[in-house]
């Protein structure tokens, strides 16, 4: 796995721990580090939780092979 597969993947699981907040508590915890919804950091971290969201996507379609970080020798 990739350093940008593993940052998109580290983003997305933060965004879901952040939504999981939400659903159970009613506790947003980006908003309420970064100064609410609306604040401007808040957006970019909403936003990139999102874009990381889209590209954990291609990570479903790839092979295994593709994935592991260093494959078995083949015999």
């Amino acid at each position: 796995m990739s350093g940008l597969q593993r940052f998109a993947l580290a983003l997305t699981i933060i965004g879901a721990i952040n939504w999981g907040l939400i659903g159970f508590f009613r506790f947003d915890l980006v908003a309420a580090i970064f100064g609410g919804q609306a604040a401007a950091f808040s957006r970019v971290i909403y936003a990139l939780v999102g874009l990381s969201g889209l590209y954990c996507i291609s990570l479903l379609f790839k092979p295994d092979e593709e994935l592991e970080r260093s494959p078995e020798p083949q015999r």
